[in-house]
């Protein structure tokens, strides 16, 4: 037995550290009245697991206060680049506050003193007093607490740090941690350290030297760039080490009773009436459920199978031992899942799979990345509460003989490639990857409760966990439950196999039953499953094998356009700082607000939240106009982004198995019906800029193929055009005028041959701003005049193209009573905020209702160009690849052979896919590059 256990223990949560995490690590929860629940959830569920599994005497959940602390007055800019709370955040503070307290946590929150120096003194004052002190953080800064009796543990990633586990992970012991962290600076809270000293660095340092005093005693000795900045550090060294040393001996007495005594902070029973009570006002149902279950005076018991916190604080970073996960929680409905170890019951289970109508099928896989990832397990379920797992790559110490991949997939092979037998599944495009990483070509998928959920629901989470909540009242085991977060987080194949077989199967039937509940509701709408069936589930296919064609990359060309970025960069900033009149941090919103505002007296054109001086890019756009500093800022972070999002980032994205980069485009994201692609995003590469549209050069052809371009012209334009039925617009395109120079015409009451460059300009800078609903003051904030200027050609506008402004008026009456407005196709696009939002909020939806039905039927269309182009591929034996699809735009990779087909066969399939008041009109081109292809 550890003798440190028979010492009473007081358990200390950074509640302010894990409020973040748990408000970005959730999904967008609602409770009944629409407020946001995620965070609350997050981190109630955390102080349970803490509450069962540490047996605590005392404790305390420490939050910050509002307002300054003593570090603001030692250093004005100390967190200054932090961003303000979300506002959906700060919704969740005070019933986070209610919860913890009903819970039986005493709650601190003490005005002018941080949580870390509240958790430091109290650690320090229980320690003297006998305690064994454990506190649960994710904040390295507290790695300078640790002592034979003070141990850290994070919930999050799973790990425990003692004072070996403090050695192991930072290189130093925790007496060293304030030297290692004054050294290396701390970018979360912008307290600088010595340039260019990582922890690395500052680790061998410190162990060469013995101490922070050691290192600067002996800077004058240390050579190269690293002992060049931190002998021009030397000054700053003593103020850093003073924002990074954890205060001890704070007087917290007005917040613990009879202070300096712990008894305040004793655990107490939780309220059940009270809790009961939250948990029905915010939707907890499932807990609701466990504490109507629970006698009054029952005990917290944790699952047997859940891991021990204290077992964790002994043995640290044992990654080869299983993950244990909590019992699966179906809300009452116990699930029974076989586990396949044999030939035998594997033939069974496939005699079933294809006898069943519709089979659930899910992979359980190494990596997220859907072109790396290897099977671990696959689950099928052809009834709800019923599902078999078939473990193939579980590989830690003691797992049980599996099944060969090899032999399994050739076992499975027939059933998973017969286009006959109906499969249903939770993002099926990335299981497609998964076994076409293995060789095997899915077929037959006729659902996908993912898309099933985005055609009924698009404004809602899709998420597997999200849909059995909500439409199944089922809740099942969390994938960080079972593998942990983080660096912590352990691999599939380290989970005990029977733990994956609860966990695989309960994703398997609950999707079979997800769609079974999910289904009659998009019979019920013939035009949602018509858009489902013709669109959606089309599209999944087809993005597969664009995804998995990918795109060459010049490496070569990225980095000299990195070299030229930096170098102009580096002008940017001597020209920024010579005009300034001193140096400051190009990246710092707080710094740069002192020199405009404070130094320099520019006018300030809006606050942020706080009341400080915004720095935002509307107001550096409009200061631009006139003074020279907030031009170079606004380049400077231009180019930045370009850097680190494309030069830099790209080619190390290139997957080495092709060769290639592969984005993912995540189809059930936006409301509208539009893709989105990630790792990398593809469709944000700026075009305004020379730097921008020179990026897409490095997306290059192969050998003996040319990259072309076809591209819808002026979709929105169109659409606005046959929405509205205004004659004037249909006529413009009709005859194949320039709409632009049409549009001229008509607000300067000028022939369209006398139409000079500025005016069409400014008529496109109206036809495209009142498609996104702008008005009087965007339009003239974008032309740089008047208002009256601006109302004046919108009016002239409306009183040529009358039936674009019934359109508008028509669309904006009709979503403020139904809520949503509606693509061509059906897709039907909610609006929350147009009927109960305040003023702005409920102006952006009116311009929301006028964009949205346009810019969501051309998704729809470019999403049927994408489904016939491949259609027409396949049906020809053409050795044509799509291999991007940005916005309006498809971008295919086509051997020279082919090129004539491209160019008549691409602008007819898109122009074919529905048939409109006005032409549908695609443009083609083609290059070496992207670039040239325009």
């Amino acid at each position: 037995m550890n003798p440190d256990r028979a010492r009473p223990t007081l358990l200390l949560v950074d509640g302010s550290s894990y409020l973040y995490r748990a408000y970005h690590a959730m999904p967008d929860l609602r409770g009944p009245d629409g407020q946001p629940t995620g965070a609350i959830h997050g981190l109630v569920a955390m102080l349970k697991l803490l509450r069962s599994q540490i047996g605590a005497e005392h404790a305390a959940c420490v939050f910050d206060a509002k307002g300054p602390t003593f570090r603001d007055d030692w250093y004005p800019l100390y967190k200054a680049q932090r961003p303000p709370m979300p506002d959906d955040l700060r919704l969740q503070i005070e019933p986070i506050h209610e919860v913890v307290r009903l819970l039986g946590w005493p709650v601190l929150e003490v005005p002018g003193i941080e949580a870390d120096d509240v958790i430091g003194t109290l650690a320090q004052l229980a320690e003297k007093s006998g305690h064994r002190v454990v506190i649960s953080t994710g904040d390295k800064d507290l790695a300078q607490l640790v002592t034979e009796h003070v141990t850290l543990i994070n919930t999050m990633s799973r790990e425990s740090l003692d004072i070996e586990g403090v050695k192991a992970k930072f290189g130093v012991p925790p007496d060293r941690i304030v030297d290692y962290l004054t050294l290396m600076g701390d970018t979360v809270d912008n307290v600088p350290g010595v340039e260019k000293v990582g922890p690395k660095t500052a680790a061998k340092w410190i162990a060469e030297h013995g101490s922070l005093d050691g290192v600067v005693a002996a800077a004058g000795s240390i050579k190269g760039v690293a002992g060049e900045n931190l002998r021009r550090a030397l000054d700053w060294l003593p103020t850093a080490r003073k924002l990074v040393t954890v205060k001890t001996d704070c007087d917290l007495s007005g917040h613990v009773p009879a202070w300096p005594a712990l008894e305040a902070l004793a655990l107490r029973e939780v309220d059940p009436d009270g809790l009961r009570a939250f948990y029905m006002r915010n939707g907890f149902r499932t807990w609701t459920r466990e504490l109507e279950a629970q006698a009054p005076s029952a005990p917290v018991i944790a699952s047997a199978a859940a891991p021990a916190l204290d077992d964790m604080a002994q043995a640290s970073g044992n990654g080869d031992a299983p993950a244990q996960a909590p019992a699966p929680a179906a809300d009452g409905a116990a699930g029974r899942y076989e586990t396949i170890f044999t030939t035998e019951q594997l033939d069974a289970w496939i005699a079933r799979l294809q006898a069943a109508p519709l089979v659930a099928i899910d992979t359980e896989t190494d990596s997220l990345d859907p072109m790396r990832a290897r099977i671990i397990g696959i689950s099928f379920a052809v009834q709800p509460l019923e599902a078999a797992y078939v473990p193939v790559g579980h590989d830690y110490p003691g797992a049980p003989d599996q099944l060969p991949l090899d032999e399994v997939l050739a076992r499975l092979r027939p059933w998973l490639e017969d286009a006959g037998t109906r499969k249903v599944g939770q993002n099926i495009k990335y299981d497609s990857h998964v076994f076409a990483n293995h060789g095997v070509t899915v077929r037959g998928y006729a659902h996908d409760t993912m898309l099933e959920s985005y055609v009924l629901e698009a404004h809602k989470p899709h998420g597997l966990a999200s849909l059995a909540d909500r439409h199944l009242g089922r809740s099942g085991i969390n994938y960080e439950d079972l593998c942990g977060k983080g660096a912590g987080q352990i691999p599939f194949s380290h989970v005990a196999v029977d733990q994956a077989s609860t966990y695989s199967g309960e994703d398997s039937e609950m999707t079979l039953q997800v769609h079974q509940t999910l289904w009659p509701q998009l019979e019920a709408e013939p035009r949602l499953r018509e858009l489902y069936e013709t669109i959606e589930m089309p599209s999944a296919e087809v993005l597969v094998r664009i995804e998995r064609n990918g795109v060459l990359i010049d490496a070569g060309v990225l980095a000299r356009q990195s070299h030229q970025l930096a170098q102009r960069m580096h002008t940017l900033e001597q020209e920024a700082h010579a005009i300034a009149g001193q140096p400051f941090n190009m990246s710092s919103p707080k710094q740069i607000g002192e020199i405009l505002f404070t130094k320099l007296g520019l006018p300030v054109k809006k606050k942020t939240a706080s009341g400080a001086p915004s720095t935002d890019e509307e107001v550096l756009q409009e200061l631009a106009a006139d003074y020279p500093l907030p031009a170079r800022i606004l380049e400077h972070r231009s180019l930045a982004k370009l850097k680190g999002t494309y030069t830099d980032k790209l080619p190390l994205m290139v997957n080495p198995s092709t060769g290639r980069v592969h984005t993912n485009y995540a189809q059930a994201v936006a409301i509208t019906g539009r893709l989105s692609s990630n790792d990398p995003n593809l469709q944000n590469i700026p075009i305004r800029t020379a730097e921008g549209r020179r990026v897409r050069e490095a997306f290059v052809a192969a050998p003996g193929h040319k990259l072309v371009s076809a591209d819808y012209s002026q979709i929105e334009l169109r659409l606005m055009a046959h929405i509205s039925g205004d004659a004037n617009l249909l006529k413009a395109f009709a005859d194949g005028m320039d709409v632009h120079r049409a549009t001229a015409a008509e607000v300067f009451n000028i022939a369209a041959a006398d139409v000079t460059s500025e005016q069409r300009r400014y008529a496109k800078t109206i036809n495209f701003g009142l498609i996104y609903g702008m008005g009087a003051f965007g339009l003239a904030a974008s032309l740089g005049i008047e208002q009256k200027a601006a109302r004046d050609y919108i009016e002239r506008y409306f009183a040529r193209y009358p039936d674009v402004k019934r359109y508008m008026d028509e669309t904006k009456a009709g979503a403020a009573q139904l809520g949503h407005v509606e693509t061509l196709f059906g897709r039907r696009i909610v609006l929350p905020e147009i009927k109960g939002g305040n003023g702005p909020r409920k102006a952006a939806a009116e311009r929301q209702a006028i964009n949205a039905p346009m810019q969501g039927t051309a998704a729809d269309l470019i999403k049927l160009a994408m489904i016939a182009v491949q259609k027409a591929i396949d049906d020809e034996g053409r050795a044509s690849k799509m291999i991007m699809q940005v916005h309006d735009e498809l971008v295919l990779e086509v051997p020279e052979a082919e090129l004539g087909w491209a160019r008549e066969a691409l602008p007819r399939l898109m122009a074919g896919v529905a048939q409109l008041k006005v032409p549908l009109v695609a443009e083609v081109g083609e290059g070496a590059n992207w670039e040239e292809a325009h």
